[in-house]
């Protein structure tokens, strides 16, 4: 993950007209000018001073030195409070002392500043499961990987929140499959009990009636296996449909995209073809531009709809 380093507070200047009284009526005291304003009512030289805390911030970040980065940071939000970057570098710092209380706090300031940012609903999100605030924290990551997929130009961190999005959803699954499996064998474990205790009621000294009952009660039992059986189904690991996954990395697909010809790869794995290797689909060798690329919004809405019900395939091979 990677700091951010561009300032996005608009840059329109305002004036600032006087109001206190000028000796010379003659002339428009409104056109007399202040310090040039930006968003927010900062004045520009405050906000350049906070863009150049923040550029040393990113210095110090890269040389390790996480104390004067924060230092920096927390300087530039001393000064320009409203830009979310600060915020989300700052947390970044904290992310890797693993101060995640701190990570949370400035995380939720970024959010409110702007609720589409990727990198504090991502960080956030990793700093509530390490609190073993589970389903808020994936939550979070899943809100972070639908911004950053949705985007003009998905970039390198749409592997990076799926690959700790899909670790969260496997654990969940483990433990919440576990509980159903446990609650499943005690209700079928109690309903043949119950079954063995309603035939030996049902008693007759009659040959066939003592054989019919036999009968009935092995295909009670049998039913019984084959209920319990679908109703463990969806815990069960098995294959992914191949059409769920892509044809180049067979993993189910995260950010799926289609080519004109009609062919759907994994997004990343055709960027890196498409740079490395050259201008054509992989499989059709049909010219090929990034600009042709299309999500695939079918496919994408299949993978959901499986991995919701089967969650045991968040698992990466």
């Amino acid at each position: 993950m990677t700091l951010q380093s561009s300032f996005r507070a608009p840059t329109t200047a305002q004036s600032d007209s006087l109001s206190c009284f000028h000796s010379d009526p003659t002339k428009d005291v409104s056109k007399r000018k202040g310090p040039t304003l930006m968003s927010g009512g900062v004045p520009a030289s405050v906000a350049k001073q906070a863009e150049l805390l923040k550029a040393d911030g990113n210095t110090y970040f890269k040389k390790e030195r996480l104390g004067a980065a924060i230092d920096a940071y927390t300087e530039a939000i001393a000064l320009v409070p409203n830009v979310p970057v600060y915020w989300t570098n700052r947390a970044l710092c904290f992310r890797r002392r693993k101060e995640w209380t701190r990570v949370e706090e400035d995380c939720r300031k970024a959010l409110e500043l702007d609720s589409s940012s990727v990198k504090a609903h991502y960080m956030l999100g990793i700093a509530l499961l390490e609190r073993e605030e589970h389903a808020e924290g994936i939550k979070e990551l899943e809100k972070a990987f639908d911004l950053e997929r949705s985007a003009k130009r998905p970039g390198h961190l749409v592997e990076e929140v799926w690959s700790i999005l899909a670790k969260a959803k496997y654990e969940e699954w483990e433990r919440e499959s576990s509980e159903r499996s446990w609650t499943l064998q005690k209700l079928k474990d109690d309903c043949e009990k119950a079954l063995l205790e309603h035939r030996f009621l049902d008693v007759s000294e009659d040959k066939d009636e003592v054989k019919d009952a036999v009968n009935d009660h092995s295909k009670q039992l049998e039913l019984l296996k084959d209920v319990f059986s679908k109703a463990a189904d969806n815990d069960t690991p098995k294959e992914v449909p191949d059409y769920l996954c892509c044809k180049i990395t067979l993993d189910i697909f995260r950010d799926p995209v289609i080519t004109p010809s009609g062919v759907t790869y994994e997004r990343a794995v055709l960027l890196e073809h498409l740079q490395k290797v050259g201008n054509f689909d992989p499989i059709t060798r049909e010219t090929l531009e990034v600009s042709q690329l299309v999500p695939n919004l079918a496919i994408k809405e299949a993978v959901r709809s499986f991995l919701n019900d089967h969650a045991w395939a968040y698992k990466m091979n």
